[in-house]
């Protein structure tokens, strides 16, 4: 069966998407949980341990306190508030850390430390504190505050706005602390007070990763129940889970089933010995069912038998205590097997923190081998997908209905059984339904046939001596120039520089080093074509971008000769713009504290030399697109790039000449919705056109307008979706694409391969010059509410991950545009580039699961490797979306060409 290059790549990048998904399944664990499904009661404590008698009562200590109001404020900090701007933040919240009754500690979250988005209004919660703070008709009230959170994510933890939130949060501490003294009745249990963050946030405001900033949060509890500060105190460490089975025994409720946390001791510390060793002995008996549910050789788990040997002490310290014995001996037991259960909880809390890296290896690796069929697929089609009919003759009826098909296909499904009926083995590719686990064996079966098919095909080819190169022009020899010698071992090179977590964490770098070489490669080329080769007659008469307004005389001996220095000034250009760009944002984990053009700019001493900048970006981004637009698109741009800049003014990043700083600022909802309009508007246009040229009239020049119209809409949402700072990185973009495709690429003779590579590196290097990492911290998620009056999850989602990987996305829809655009290239060459395209993609992707399969146990798994491995997936579905592009545009050029 033979089908076209394109629509083959397309569709093994499709499967690997579903094969990439079953491995994340796999990768990623399910929290810890209980086997027991129903909720915890009192009445299924454990007795208090008494030794040589009846077992003693599943008696639980009084309650601690009568009330609990628990305030989170979203993305606090423990600097914020403990660090030295403490006074100055919350000078409420620091008097009673330092000098009230209270503990305070260093929370450590862990990572990634990622939240739901959500619109951040504190009044809501707030609006009703103090009618409620008056009633008796509840015990515990939990406050949840995102202000902080979202001016971090708009402008960093530096920001004047986080000064005045900070002060506001720390007036309602005063007026919820005022209302528990008051309210507090003599000789009643006391209350407790909490302020807590569910994580930090890094330099640039944002979360997710794994750096001191975004991991410490502080934890202060304030009751009169603890003793009153004496002095300036050490802050404790511990984890947030410990909160967990502090408030329970606290409140006199039995622990979560499911909790991994161990009780914190300072807050026991006031009670007596026997009722803090039966607190311990409960949270321990609640670790260790959770151990014994998660671990099929919990015996051996760490801590286990810290806590029977504890136990058992603690057996033979009630037998002395309820025999009334008083003296010192007693106390010194008492302490020693306190100092025993602790050392046992915190033994039992690790071991459980670490089953949340207990992988599901059979999914994985189920995941894994279906990936790796796609990949050798892939490779071993590429003659036939590179060649000059583009089509990929796959021998699928004769795999079907071979018997090496029907035998894998039993020996897989045997396998499969015997994995999901072992004891130990639980995972989510044996949950699935016995037809879609068939479907997935018989299709596996099938491309293994397929695979042994293609490679019995290829083995009679070894001997010739002329093969087609897939850098070289269809009909050449193979052989290798210096720029495909680059080509190959920089991709090479990068995707075994994955295996090094340095590498993963800068990877920019890497990518940086790169196309720096690249650009001298090229700029090798050019010299040698103007300079050292004899030029062919014809090259210098043939028009560059043929236009509407061209002429078959319009290039005379000047515009040529000019030519020339235009092309020979491209690469240092680029290198220059590639330059200042890396000194916009600076990026990776090593470097990104420190201080670069992009923070300068958006201080607000500098907030008029933003506004230029921006608005001679956007006068610029409107002049490089403009030209392939009809009439109507460009008054759409036009209009589009000024609500761009007013919805940029709205939201106090620019300014308009007749406005001044500090004025009172909006969402900006309006502006970002009537370029929204202009952008839709833009899309139907082009849109129109291409269907035109596809269904009512072969019409190349329609449907190249089409696609550059589609492309400028594309545009003019991006330039909406990045910050003010940020436009230079979209100016240099299009400028580099519009000076490579008017002087390189076309002048140059390249062909689809090396284009299609030249634009895969291009579009690596702008992602990171936007700012991104391979830290999830570094995901801007305030653009998922860009024109939106709430959070609405599917817009949200799209609109943040056109922003993140809008380098990579605006330079492959470029590539579309220009293969299809161009009339003297092979009519193959749309086919030849969505084949490199996925091949490109597919290679690290493949090569990446092997390698966190291989480091699953490395220390940076959870903070370097995992995030990356996301990025990776994500940027496959994108590329199989592109894919599917390609597919459509190359039926329209076959459809024009019939």
């Amino acid at each position: 069966m033979k089908v076209r290059s394109s629509i083959f790549a397309s569709f093994i990048l499709i499967f690997e998407v579903i094969g990439v998904a079953l491995f994340l399944r796999g990768f990623f664990p399910l929290p810890v949980k209980s086997s027991v499904e129903s909720k915890s009661k009192l009445s299924d404590l454990p007795a208090e341990p008494l030794t040589g008698g009846s077992p003693n009562s599943s008696r639980l200590p009084q309650p601690l306190f009568k009330r609990v109001v628990i305030m989170l404020i979203d993305g606090l900090r423990e600097d914020f508030v403990l660090g030295p701007n403490g006074r100055l933040y919350m000078p409420y919240t620091r008097h009673l850390v330092e000098k009230g009754s209270s503990h305070s500690f260093v929370a450590k979250a862990r990572p990634p430390t990622v939240t739901m988005p959500r619109i951040k209004v504190d009044n809501n919660v707030t609006r009703h504190l103090d009618s409620t703070l008056k009633r008796d008709d509840w015990d515990i009230l939990i406050l949840h505050y995102l202000g902080l959170d979202h001016i971090g994510h708009i402008s960093g933890p530096h920001s004047s706005l986080i000064q005045p939130k900070l002060l506001e949060m720390d007036d309602i501490m005063k007026r919820i602390h005022s209302a528990l003294v008051t309210k507090e009745a003599e000789g009643s249990l006391p209350y407790l007070l909490v302020l807590c963050g569910d994580h930090g946030m890094s330099e640039t405001g944002s979360h997710g990763g794994s750096s001191e900033q975004e991991i410490n949060t502080p934890l202060v509890l304030i009751s009169p129940a603890f003793k009153r500060k004496v002095g300036n105190e050490q802050h404790g460490v511990v984890e947030q889970v410990d909160l967990t089975p502090t408030l329970a025994l606290g409140l006199g409720l039995p622990i979560s089933q499911n909790s991994v946390g161990r009780v914190i001791a300072a807050v026991l510390e006031e009670t007596s010995l026997r009722d803090q060793l039966r607190f311990l002995h409960l949270n321990g008996h609640q670790l260790s069912c959770l151990l014994k549910d998660s671990m099929p050789d919990y015996d051996k788990a760490a801590g286990l038998e810290q806590f029977r040997v504890a136990e058992k002490a603690h057996g033979s310290w009630m037998k002395l205590y309820l025999e009334g014995n008083t003296s010192e001996v007693l106390t010194n037991m008492g302490k020693k097997v306190l100092k025993q259960y602790l050392e046992a909880l915190a033994a039992m809390s690790s071991a459980l923190s670490k089953q949340l890296g207990k992988y599901d290896m059979y999914s994985m690796i189920a995941g894994m081998v279906f990936v790796f069929q796609l990949l050798l697929v892939l490779l071993l089609a590429m003659p036939e997908a590179l060649s000059g009919s583009a089509a990929v003759d796959l021998p699928v009826l004769s795999s079907l209905l071979s018997l090496p098909f029907y035998l894998l296909c039993l020996l897989l499904a045997s396998v499969h059984v015997l994995v999901c009926t072992s004891t130990e083995s639980s995972c989510y590719f044996c949950s699935l339904s016995w037809g879609l686990v068939f479907v997935a064996i018989a299709f596996s079966s099938a491309m293994f046939c397929i695979l042994i098919n293609i490679a019995a095909r290829r083995l009679p080819l070894e001997p010739k001596i002329h093969r087609k190169s897939p850098l070289s022009s269809i009909g050449s020899e193979w052989t290798l120039s210096e720029l495909d010698v680059l080509l190959l071992a920089g991709t090479i090179g990068h995707t075994l520089s994955l295996a090094a977590s340095s590498f993963v964490e800068e990877e920019h770098q890497t990518w940086y080093f790169l196309l720096n070489t690249l650009c001298l490669t090229v700029f090798q080329d050019v010299c040698r074509k103007y300079f050292r080769e004899q030029r062919g007659s014809g090259d210098e008469d043939e028009l560059i971008l043929p236009s509407k307004d061209s002429h078959p005389f319009a290039h005379s001996k000047s515009d040529i000769y000019s030519d020339k220095w235009l092309a020979l000034a491209t690469p240092p250009f680029t290198l220059v713009c590639c330059r200042l760009l890396r000194s916009l944002n600076q990026t990776g984990v090593q470097w990104a504290h420190l201080p670069d053009v992009g923070h300068w700019l958006n201080s607000s001493e500098h907030k008029v030399v933003l506004s230029l900048l921006s608005a001679f970006c956007l006068v610029l981004i409107y002049f490089l697109v403009q030209r392939w637009c009809s009439w109507v698109s460009k008054v759409a741009l036009a209009l589009g790039l000024l609500g761009v800049y007013s919805y940029r003014a709205a939201v106090d990043n620019v300014l308009f000449p007749w406005q001044h700083s500090g004025r009172t600022t909006s969402r900006g909802t309006v502006e970002a919705r009537f370029v929204y309009v202009f952008v839709l508007g833009i899309l139907f246009t082009g849109t129109k056109d291409l269907l035109r040229s596809q269904i009512i009239t072969a019409d190349a020049t329609l449907k190249s307008r089409g696609l550059w119209e589609i492309y400028s809409g594309l545009v003019l949402l991006v330039s909406l979706l990045f910050r003010a700072h940020n436009l230079p990185v979209l100016c240099c973009c299009l400028l580099i694409q519009t000076l490579m495709a008017q002087f390189i690429w076309k002048k140059l003779h390249y062909d689809a391969a090396q284009t299609t590579i030249m634009h895969y590196w291009f579009g690596q290097a702008f992602f990171y010059f936007q700012g991104n990492s391979n830290n999830i911290a570094t995901i801007d998620i305030s653009v998922g509410f860009v024109g939106l009056e709430s959070y609405v999850e599917a817009p949200a989602i799209f609109l943040t991950a056109l922003s993140t990987y809008a380098g990579p996305l605006l330079w492959a829809c470029h590539l579309v545009c220009y293969l299809s655009s161009e009339r003297d290239r092979s009519p193959v060459a749309v086919s030849h580039g969505c084949y490199c395209l996925a091949l490109l993609r597919s290679v690290p992707a493949a090569a990446y699961i092997v390698l966190v399969t291989v480091l699953r146990y490395h220390l940076f798994i959870w903070s370097v490797f995992s995030p990356k491995l996301l990025y990776e997936s994500m940027h496959l579905l994108l590329t199989a979306g592109v894919c599917l592009i390609f597919i459509t545009m190359e039926q329209s050029h076959s459809s024009s060409k019939s």
